[in-house]
């Protein structure tokens, strides 16, 4: 009997030793950019040249004179109150 508790625990050893454990992958660091210090400031850009001015558009034509009739327009009637 105790021979066979032997062979069992020493079986179960060797059993879980035997699993496949999963490598540890480590991820190297990204390295992070400083920034420097801000250089020296360029020169100025040239001015742009001015546009051109548009050309004045045509005047419209004189209207005709009425015919001297008068035209009242009335406003609908309101709808009574409740």
């Amino acid at each position: 009997m105790k021979r066979l508790m032997l062979i069992s625990a020493l079986l179960a050893t060797l059993g879980l030793a035997a699993c496949d454990r999963p490598a540890v992958v480590t991820v190297p660091a990204t390295p992070v950019a400083v920034p420097g210090p801000a250089g020296p400031q360029g020169n100025t850009g040239s001015t742009g040249a001015t546009g051109d001015t548009g050309t004045t558009g045509d005047t419209g034509a004189t209207g005709k004179a009425g015919s001297g009739a008068t035209i009242i327009v009335t406003p609908p009637a309101s709808a009574p109150a409740n």
